[in-house]
């Protein structure tokens, strides 16, 4: 078994889980139970991780990944069809009026 990441949100580390089940990439999320002691221990040692269980497994599912964080963006900065707001690369929806991107 190999830690493959961490993040601030079990919701992210579900959605990282979801994309390894939909390969067919068996995985386990551990500590998503231990925020509620932040504070008393270092917060990033709080977050949730994702452990891929096939050591095997690991690069492609680190490829997955990356390529999912990849495709949560834009390229490059953007125009809002809806209000003409203009975004940073950041944004996958307008920070003004919440459309996605197009």
């Amino acid at each position: 078994m190999k830690k493959l990441t961490t993040a601030d949100s079990l919701i992210l580390i579900n959605h990282y889980k979801n994309v390894l089940d939909s390969e067919g990439i068996p995985s386990e999320v551990r500590n998503q139970h231990v925020m509620s002691i932040l504070g008393e221990m270092p917060f990033a040692d709080t977050w949730p991780e994702l452990w891929v269980k096939n050591d095997m497994d690991y690069d492609r599912a680190k490829q997955l990944i990356d390529d999912s964080i990849a495709d949560e963006s834009p390229a490059s900065g953007w125009r809002c069809k809806a209000c003409g707001e203009d975004n940073e690369r950041q944004f996958a929806v307008c920070w003004n009026c919440g459309a996605a991107a197009t």
